[in-house]
């Protein structure tokens, strides 16, 4: 069970942030940098997104608790919010957005791109935060599991350093279309897991 949990855990994280999906957007906002500040700024945008959902993980089960929200009807709200995001990613709307943003922040001439736009919102951005919540809730009552969640967290903030690192060498491989591909299969991934969410949050009403 853990293991299903874990592997869960590690393609939902894996592709609401999109490590690979963002690699054009950090070479966007990176431009004119040379290797070294490219790297620390990768670096850091991984540690400041990987800290907030570790935050974001250890608060969940108090945070429901807090506003008396059910876990059932969490897990249905966050379904419909990762479909959504799903659905902008299948065609293209998320991609055009976090493209703008990168320009936006580069003509503002941000002092931290790591943490904005890059860490926030763009990694750890709402869908991000409600999927690890979501995970949190499921994991509230094994402490073995919210350890998986954490390290899963930190699994997927260090693959973003790695595709950050290489983010000029990914993009001339993948290339625009192979880009575009693979967004549109991720987002489909994802659309299946928001589903997912929505079908166990209404069993739950159902049985409770």
């Amino acid at each position: 069970m853990l293991l299903d949990y874990a592997i869960s855990a590690l393609v939902t994280l894996f592709v609401v942030v999109d490590p690979i999906g963002l690699a054009p957007v950090f070479l966007a906002v990176t431009e004119g940098l040379p290797r070294r500040a490219r790297r620390n700024v990768a670096l850091r945008a991984s540690i400041i997104a990987g800290a907030i959902l570790i935050g974001t993980a250890l608060i969940g089960d108090w945070l429901f608790r807090a506003l008396g929200i059910s876990l059932p009807a969490f897990r249905i709200a966050g379904g419909l919010l990762l479909f959504a995001i799903a659905f902008e990613m299948v065609f293209g709307i998320r991609t055009r957005r976090e493209s703008q943003a990168a320009e936006e922040a580069v003509e503002e001439h941000v002092r931290n791109v790591a943490a904005f736009p890059l860490a926030i919102p763009l990694m750890a951005g709402p869908g991000a935060i409600t999927a690890t919540v979501l995970l949190a809730g499921r994991a509230a009552e094994h402490v073995l599991a919210t350890a998986l969640l954490i390290a899963v967290v930190i699994a997927v903030a260090a693959f973003c350093y790695v595709v950050f690192t290489l983010a000029g060498r990914i993009g001339r491989l993948l290339g625009l279309t192979g880009n575009i591909v693979l967004s549109r299969l991720l987002g489909v991934l994802l659309a299946a897991l928001a589903v997912q969410y929505v079908v166990d949050g209404i069993r739950a009403v159902l049985v409770g």
